[in-house]
This record gives structure tokens, sequence and C-alpha cells, in this order.
């Protein structure tokens, strides 16, 4: 998809049918948010997702879900790259540096925006190298990858909580399980 030459898609074709979606960028943030929260299940973030996204209830829900993801990465079909890639960024705890970000670098009220998802995504990807969020991204990564200078890092440190972002837990829940019943083996619980 062209953002300069095509529409922006307010639907998801799913086996031949067209549903509406709700592509405002706050809706797909709240799903983004969700699978960001580890306190829910996978069904739960699946059913979130179905629910704020599509505004009728596809029939099949496995191709729903593969076409929902295509949509919230901006229409790009997911690449099999087994490249390990650390997590920069989190919409919920940079929420207030990206909010100020997009004022500063577009000139954007997000309070007061009428933005598509997709136009949103062009323009967090531009947000200006000059803003606290652009600095703090570069901050990480360079920590994460091991470049950050001795005085980074030690910035990095005394950002404590607000630096660090976890690395999302993917486990199935057979796997959580198994790893409690582990630790109460250990434990002699």
């Amino acid at each position: 998809m062209n953002i300069l030459t095509e529409q922006l898609p307010d639907f998801i074709d799913i086996s031949g049918k067209i549903y509406k979606i709700n592509c405002d960028f706050r809706t797909c943030l709240r799903i983004i948010l969700a699978f960001e929260d580890e306190t829910l299940t996978g069904f739960e973030k699946q059913a979130i997702l179905l629910s704020n996204l599509f505004l009728t209830q596809p029939e099949n829900i496995q191709a729903a879900l593969e076409q929902a993801n295509v949509f919230l990465n901006g229409g790009k079909v997911g690449e099999d790259d087994d490249t390990y890639h650390p997590r920069l960024y989190s919409f919920s705890k940079d929420a207030a540096f990206i909010f100020a970000a997009f004022r500063q670098t577009h000139g954007i009220d997000l309070q007061k925006a009428d933005l598509h998802w997709f136009e949103f995504l062009a323009l967090f990807m531009d947000l200006g190298g000059e803003t606290t969020f652009s600095n703090l991204i570069g901050l990480r990564k360079r920590v994460k990858d091991g470049t950050a200078s001795k005085e980074e890092r030690q910035a990095a440190r005394d950002m404590g909580e607000a630096f660090e972002i976890p690395e999302p837990d993917t486990r199935t829940l057979d796997e959580k399980e198994r790893e409690q019943e582990f630790l109460k083996l250990v434990q002699g619980k």
C-alpha cells in the first residue's frame, strides 16, 4: 500500500468478505496496549483486538487475527525474520514522551487529532531526533547493542525504571504453568 497514492483502508478483506474496521489511531493503540499487558491472557488479548477493531465479528477468526496483525503493522506482511530486535519503546510507558514528541515535531495535539492508524504510524516513524522520546530510544538502542559510552550507561542506570522496557513474555499458558510447578518443586512448596 502506498500512502501517497492510495486511500487509507477502512476495511479488511477476509476470505473475500469485506469487514469494516475502526481505523482510528486511539483504537489501534488500545489494542497494542492490551498486548503489552502481561496480566491478560492470549485469549483475552485476541478478544480485545477482535471486539475493538472489527465493527462486525468476522466468521473466520484465525484469518481475522492474521489480517488484523497486517493492518496494525501498517499494511506490511510480517517477515519470518529470526533476527533479534530489542524492544526500544512502549506505548504505555512512553506515552507522555510520545505525546510531547508529536507536539514538538509535527505540531499535533494527539488529544484533538483525528488520525487514521496509518497516518499515525507514518508520523510516529518521523518523530524528530531532538525530542526526548527519540533521544531515549537512541540511548536504549545503544545500551542494548553494547555501543553506549560509560557515561550513557550510567545515565541509563540513573533513570532506573523509566529507562527499562521489558521484553514481552511470549510463553504459552502451559509453559507458564510448567514453570510455576517447577519453581514449587525447587522451592519445596
